[in-house]
């Protein structure tokens, strides 16, 4: 199943990490948490050329070689908030500039983000605080004092759609994000199965009980860097009420309901997991 944000197949990794080829590359720069781009014919494009003709040869850190699309070295990069960079540039928010690039290309920016990142994040153990150095042949950082190599995060998430088995799916509110209600989901924790963590989630955020999970699809969530595992599940019993820190809201909405609703964005796998039920349900739309 095609879900937004996972690397599409034309896009050919840089794994093990290698030297980029010489040529033109395209940029994937970030300047604080926001991706640099440029105006194209009615959406955004992201800086091509050389670092220097593309970006004004501003880098905060060594450029990362992420891979090929179609045969194009992909880059990333950290610039400085004060860097001078060419007038054509404007820096977007990454949840700002879905929709506003090519789904592929989108793709290599939500990767980018999350090694860019992380190696700015790892430029110092977690042990005892010594400089790290790059481990050859891989996406790790090694200390250079005490030895502990570290890898860039990934974080597994359950998200699941509660139903009734008829027209009925549980939706929760969190705190914090305006009219949006949306699913169930949580971190899965050490020493936890997926299907644990969704039951245990489940009981804690809401209060029920639930039975027959099973698997959807999974996406990368590079905000920062979650792993989305989705889920559908039935109610077995119990009334939702919110846990009162995570949620303040939780209740039954009938599909038809859900036109009028302030729902997940088709970014996200919560988009997805509902879309696929009601087409389960008859071919309706959410939308």
């Amino acid at each position: 199943m095609d879900i937004t944000l996972a690397l599409p197949d034309r896009f050919v990794r840089a794994y093990p990490p290698e030297a980029a080829p010489e040529g033109d590359a395209v940029w994937v720069a970030f300047q604080g948490e926001d991706v640099l781009v440029r105006e194209g014919r009615g959406s955004f494009e992201l800086p091509r050329g050389s670092l220097r003709s593309a970006l004004g040869g501003a880098a905060a850190e060594p450029a990362l070689f992420l891979g090929m699309l179609d045969g194009v070295a992909c880059m990333g990069v950290h610039v400085h908030a004060d860097a001078r960079l060419p007038e054509d540039l404007e820096s977007i928010d990454l949840r700002g500039l879905y929709g506003r690039l090519s789904p592929d290309l989108y793709a290599v920016v939500g990767y980018a983000y999350q090694l860019v990142r992380w190696q700015s994040a790892s430029r110092f153990c977690a042990f005892c605080g010594s400089a790290t150095e790059p481990v050859h042949g891989e996406w790790g950082k090694r200390c250079t004092a005490c030895n502990h190599t570290a890898y860039p995060h990934v974080s597994p998430c359950v998200i699941v759609l509660i139903h009734d088995g008829g027209r009925r799916i549980l939706l929760a509110h969190r705190r914090g994000r305006g009219p949006m209600l949306s699913l169930v989901a949580g971190f899965v924790e050490p020493g936890e199965s997926l299907e644990s963590c969704l039951r245990r989630e489940v009981r804690e955020e809401v209060g029920v009980e639930i039975d027959e999970p099973r698997y959807f699809a999974s996406q990368p969530w590079p905000f920062p860097h979650q792993l989305m595992i989705g889920f559908f599940a039935r109610h077995v019993s119990g009334e939702p009420r919110p846990d009162g820190d995570e949620l303040d809201r939780a209740g039954w909405h009938d599909i038809g309901e859900l036109g009028q609703l302030t729902l997940p964005g088709p970014i996200s796998i919560a988009w997805r997991l509902i879309e696929a039920h009601l087409a389960s349900l008859g071919g309706v739309s959410s939308s």
